[in-house]
């Protein structure tokens, strides 16, 4: 079995976030980046099916050099080989169909992808990857058994979960759930020096239009500061919380 996990490069959570030219364009000055978090859970499931059934590992990124390094953890972590995209992920469209040329050319089985990333938080990728190869797809999946060609995948919907039996080729939206976050792996001195002698091949990007592009980005409104009331003034807190907050 061929797998195949999507990997996006994303600014940590605890990056301080801002935007440059007219607030059109993300800033990265000073922004430390790592795996997408729903890719890393996909991640750790593949590892885990190589190592359960043989399969190999490829992880993908559309991106430029810098994204080189979040590759390279995931080779320490355990996939055989990595590709990157020489392209700016400039919309979920384009990306979708930069992975798709990966995928027809790899003649991969399983396709793992997040079901978002935790910077633009689009949600499209995956199934519009799905759709442009003609393939199965099941989103938020938080469960994915695999026998020969067959597979039974738990996703989560409103209120519940829900099991689904298909085949392969398939392509999923992981996230949380897909491993326990217990299970991710932490690179080892082992695998980060075999990282540096496993495969990174970068190609170009085929001739793929940008379907959509980001007019403006605006940072949330900062929250006010705290109001302290003494514990023996209820009435000032009560008037706060029904004139003010209109919490009451």
């Amino acid at each position: 079995m061929k797998i195949l996990v999507c990997i996006s490069h994303v600014p940590d959570t605890t990056s301080k976030i801002n935007f440059t030219n007219g607030d059109t364009e993300f800033d990265t000055n000073g922004v430390q980046f790592v795996i997408n978090p729903n890719d890393e859970f996909g991640l750790t499931k593949a590892v885990m099916l190589k190592e359960q059934q043989g399969a190999s590992v490829t992880v993908v990124n559309v991106g430029g050099a810098d994204a080189e390094a979040t590759l390279r953890k995931a080779l320490a972590i355990g996939a055989d080989e990595a590709i990157r995209i020489n392209a700016n992920p400039t919309d979920g469209m384009f990306v979708a169909q930069q992975l798709a040329e990966v995928v027809k050319e790899g003649g991969y089985d399983l396709i793992i992808a997040g079901t978002e990333s935790i910077d633009y938080n689009g949600g499209m990728v995956p199934g519009m990857m799905a759709a442009l190869l003609g393939h199965n797809f099941v989103n938020s999946c938080i469960g994915l058994e695999v026998n020969g060609t067959e597979v039974k995948a738990i996703r989560e919907i409103d209120g519940g979960k829900e099991t689904v039996a298909t085949s392969l080729p398939l392509i999923i939206g992981g996230k949380k759930g897909l491993v326990e976050e217990k299970d991710l792996r932490i690179p080892n001195m082992r695998g980060i020096m075999m990282a540096r002698s496993k495969a990174l091949n970068v190609k170009e990007a085929n001739g793929s239009d940008t379907a959509s592009k980001a007019v403006k980005f605006e940072k949330p409104a900062p929250k006010s500061a705290c109001k302290m009331v003494s514990p023996d003034n209820l009435d000032e807190l009560v008037d706060l919380l029904h004139n003010e907050a209109k919490v009451i």
